[in-house]
């Protein structure tokens, strides 16, 4: 069987290190996959990268002017929003001919357009599309937040200037994917419960079928390693304990950094003695702006893409922090429960799933500083610290395994092929 997995990047971003993860997952157990991407970053040949152009920049630059007019010129939420309509005809490429399934990812920022996405459905291809976040079933965003309008139909959108109107541009989106989704059947996958849940109740996705299958990781690369080998090679103190927060942009304020540093005050309020004995890594772009923030010892690196150094750096460390406010199912906790490390973060998205409370980490009341210091506190202060780490490690074994997420795929794939009812 061949399977065409599109996302607009290769590596950057969590979708696309999924789905290339989720590629990988599929070679390994005998599915010829192969991924369409507009960005390519390595030289990997299963991963095809759309003819450089500058057409792709004018496309993502266009749909960017429409959503800028759209919100009187305002540049607020620029990003937050998609309308998708600019992008590239793949149909009549070799490797989307010779696919038996089309496997959409995170397509958005001009790499296919609602038009195209209608050409792929009327194929006669069988699709299924793995959700990143809410956009395939919602209007225009990415997340709703408090937002329910999607549920019946968008209007009145937060994201745009003064909320939008009863027929604005997130109506106009909606009306127009909900006649493109009615022309074929689409296996829509949630990574996490929360997003599956979220998909079965959208006005969109009526009638179509929606499941659960979470992201894959190679557990026999992110596993448990020596932490003062770690630390050696990561150049990080010997002595004392460790805090973990990344991020691709680290001020981005979805991933809630104004949260850990607040956290972080009220540690160090608390507990003066942790001055000298608490350090903070924080790998993202932007990373060293942190280092006046904080009142520990803060030690920033770039945005890491090497695997095998993001092994060492989850294994150098005590704690993953992820004070984010919104999120699908993160592949940092993923990465960090992988090599043993124990998480505390927010009770929001897919964070809960992966996190058991108590058991291999601590999840915080939503926007709660104080509930975040807490669960810092406890993890690194818990007696049974290498149970919680054990724990942490065995969760990922169990859920996210390359083996295991291949087959609950292979299984989709072999339904909508019709290799078995």
């Amino acid at each position: 069987m061949r399977v065409l997995i599109i996302n607009t990047s290769e590596r950057i971003g969590g979708a696309a290190v999924a789905a290339g993860r989720l590629m990988e997952s599929l070679k390994n157990n005998g599915i010829k996959a192969k991924m369409l991407v507009r960005d390519k970053q390595t030289d990997q040949i299963s991963v095809v990268g759309l003819k450089g152009s500058w057409l792709h920049v004018w496309k993502f630059m266009w749909e960017r002017i429409v959503i800028w007019k759209a919100n009187r010129f305002k540049k607020n939420d620029l990003f937050a929003v998609d309308i998708a309509n600019t992008g590239t005809d793949i149909t009549s490429l070799p490797e989307f001919q010779q696919a038996d399934v089309i496997h959409l990812h995170w397509i958005n920022q001009g790499m296919l357009s609602l038009n195209t996405i209608r050409k792929i459905l009327t194929s006669g291809k069988p699709v299924v599309w793995t959700m990143h976040d809410m956009w395939p079933c919602a209007g225009i965003c990415h997340y709703a937040r408090e937002c329910k309008n999607y549920e019946q139909e968008c209007h009145h959108c937060p994201y745009i200037y003064g909320g939008g109107g009863k027929k604005d541009l997130s109506t106009r989106i909606f009306r127009k994917k909900k006649e493109i989704y009615s022309q074929a059947s689409i296996t829509f996958v949630g990574c996490s419960r929360w997003l599956a849940e979220k998909a079965k109740v959208s006005g969109l996705l009526t009638g179509q079928t929606v499941t659960n299958i979470p992201n894959a990781i190679n557990t026999n690369l992110f596993k448990p390693h020596n932490k003062q080998e770690a630390r050696r090679k990561c150049r990080l103190p010997q002595e004392g304990k460790l805090i973990l927060f990344g991020s691709v942009k680290i001020t981005d304020k979805r991933k809630g950094i104004d949260y850990l540093i607040e956290a972080c005050k009220l540690l160090a309020e608390k507990h003066p003695e942790w001055k000298d004995s608490l350090g903070v890594v924080v790998f993202g772009n932007q990373s060293q702006q942190l280092q006046d923030l904080i009142p520990f010892r803060v030690y920033p690196l770039p945005y890491i893409k090497n695997e095998h150094e993001l092994v060492d750096i989850y294994n150098a460390v005590d704690l993953f922090a992820i004070p984010s406010l919104e999120e699908n199912l993160p592949n940092m906790v993923m990465e960090a429960m992988s090599c043993g490390v124990p998480c505390v973060g927010f009770n929001t998205g897919g964070i809960p799933e992966m996190i058991d409370h108590l058991h291999n980490g601590y999840v915080a009341q939503r926007k709660s500083s104080e509930d975040l210091a807490n669960g810092i506190h406890w993890v690194l202060t818990e007696p049974e610290y290498a149970e919680l780490s054990a724990q942490a490690c065995r969760k990922a074994i169990a859920n996210y395994s390359e083996s295991i997420i291949a087959k609950k795929y292979t299984d989709v794939y072999n339904k909508i092929t019709g290799k078995y009812a």
